[in-house]
């Protein structure tokens, strides 16, 4: 059926202005004053921002992770992001070495098959860059729509790979059209620390995050900086945390190099202090990299505002407290790493980040949804209001103030690592191409609904004009 939305205030990464949309066939047809169809369902946005739905480019959906499983799968998953704003994410499909990039993504295609009730898409990691992988890569790129690959610098004789693999994936990246993603942390260091502090009888949450110091990750981001520069490609750094990372990330834009990042609520929001709470409650916050000194939070504020830093990602990935984290009860190092966040990805940011000063409203957008279309090849099918984008619409009530608590989220999890923060700013309605998936804040979606997206390409030139725009705006 026919939508118009009316009365709302439109916001994208570029404009704030007053208009009505009509929404027909999945698009956005025609954005003007006063528009009238008798056949079309009349949405009243009187008092709300009519936003482009989020895109959250870091989820772990249903993944395996020591010894445990994340207790969100596509569906409940998904659910939680659209109450949150979200209307297409991303997720990670794991690898395995021996096995081919296609086995991995059937699986993950079999795990979200008729579950998810908003878009989504999927990056593929890199665990071995053996001839097959990357004869594999190419076909993957241009018949899967997988366009982004990510290599982990860490959890030695887990996921880390090694840095050759590393620099043929750049290199493999740059001739096809591929983004390579990194966590960057030096995991061998890591892994020595980790022995050490257990040997000593340090076993506490708390020596996780003491483990993985901050120099371990700026290291390990400046050296994927470097290698991609060498390699003449291009880099996304997931889940920034410090001052360090964000210093090599910086470095490398002032060189010209195509270095982009990604950074997370919880570190704008959370600190180290999480992990000393008694009663092993410090388990909660353990993910990796691991949350920082409080100072690192306005220093990652200001990489956003300046453009340093891109995307904002929830890195979603949720384990009960009770019979999951507790795994790591005599030993911090087998709690399952990871916390629940897709749901409040969204308003986190416009409260804390909007409401507050800190970044202006189209900046939020640029954030949450353009930047991420843009990166993920996705721009401008997601991430805008304009003629002929899917009609993936939010009406955003920017004054309505509510209590984060485990007692009203969606997120199939016993806890919330934000259990109690009062935040201003909430969705009301959330359109995924065209359909309500929530609406007055109910959820009237179906599993399933959700379409997976082919990703275009890797374009840096849109990704230039966007930071052209981002000098005249912000």
């Amino acid at each position: 059926m026919k939508k118009i939305i009316k009365n709302g205030t439109i916001v994208t990464a570029t404009d704030i202005y007053t208009a009505d949309v009509l929404i027909e066939d999945e698009k956005v047809q025609s954005i003007g004053q006063n528009i009238s169809d008798i056949y079309a369902e009349v949405i009243d946005a009187s008092g709300y921002y009519v936003m482009p739905g989020g895109i959250d480019p870091h989820t772990h959906m249903d993944m395996p992770f020591g010894g445990t499983v994340t207790t969100d799968d596509f569906e409940t998953g998904s659910i939680a992001a659209a109450h949150g704003g979200t209307t297409t994410f991303i997720d990670f499909c794991l690898t395995e070495k021996g096995k081919s990039l296609k086995s991995a993504l059937e699986k993950w295609h079999a795990k979200s098959a008729d579950k998810a009730v908003i878009d989504y898409g999927f990056h593929l990691q890199i665990v071995e860059a053996n001839e097959d992988v990357l004869r594999e890569m190419p076909r993957v790129i241009e018949e899967e729509g997988v366009t982004s690959f990510k290599v982990f610098m860490a959890y030695k004789d887990v996921l880390q790979a090694d840095d050759e693999t590393l620099f043929q994936t750049l290199v493999t990246a740059r001739e096809h059209g591929g983004l390579v993603m990194v966590h960057a942390e030096n995991g061998d260091v890591i892994n020595y620390l980790t022995n050490k502090a257990l040997e000593e009888g340090n076993t506490d949450p708390i020596y996780h995050a003491l483990t993985r110091p901050p120099e371990l990750e700026g290291e390990a981001t400046g050296r994927a900086a470097k290698l991609t520069a060498l390699a003449d490609s291009q880099l996304y750094v997931v889940h920034v945390t410090c001052q360090e990372a964000v210093e090599q990330i910086a470095e490398a834009r002032n060189k010209g190099f195509r270095v982009y990042g990604e950074t997370c609520p919880q570190y704008l929001v959370l600190d180290q202090t999480y992990l000393e709470r008694p009663g092993f409650e410090g388990a909660k916050f353990v993910w990796s990299p691991p949350l920082r000194h409080s100072s690192n939070q306005e220093i990652l504020w200001n990489a956003l505002k300046s453009g340093q830093l891109q995307t904002i990602g929830s890195d979603h990935c949720s384990f009960n407290f009770k019979g999951q984290k507790e795994l790591g009860k005599d030993d911090f190092s087998k709690i399952p790493n990871g916390g629940p966040f897709v749901e409040d990805r969204f308003s986190v940011l416009f409260s804390e980040g909007v409401k507050k000063g800190r970044i202006s409203l189209n900046k939020f957008i640029d954030l949450t949804s353009t930047q991420a279309a843009k990166l993920f090849g996705l721009f401008p099918q997601k991430g805008t209001i304009a003629p002929g984008s899917d009609a993936d619409i939010v009406l955003f009530d920017p004054n309505a103030e509510r209590t984060i608590s485990v007692d009203t989220h969606h997120m199939n999890v016993d806890y919330s690592a934000l259990e109690g923060m009062r935040i201003i700013g909430e969705p009301v309605t959330v359109l995924s191409r065209g359909d309500y998936v929530i609406k007055d804040k109910q959820f009237v979606g179906k599993p399933g609904n959700g379409k997976y997206l082919k990703c275009n390409k890797f374009n840096h030139n849109s990704l230039q004009e966007n930071e052209k725009e981002d000098d005249l705006v912000h």
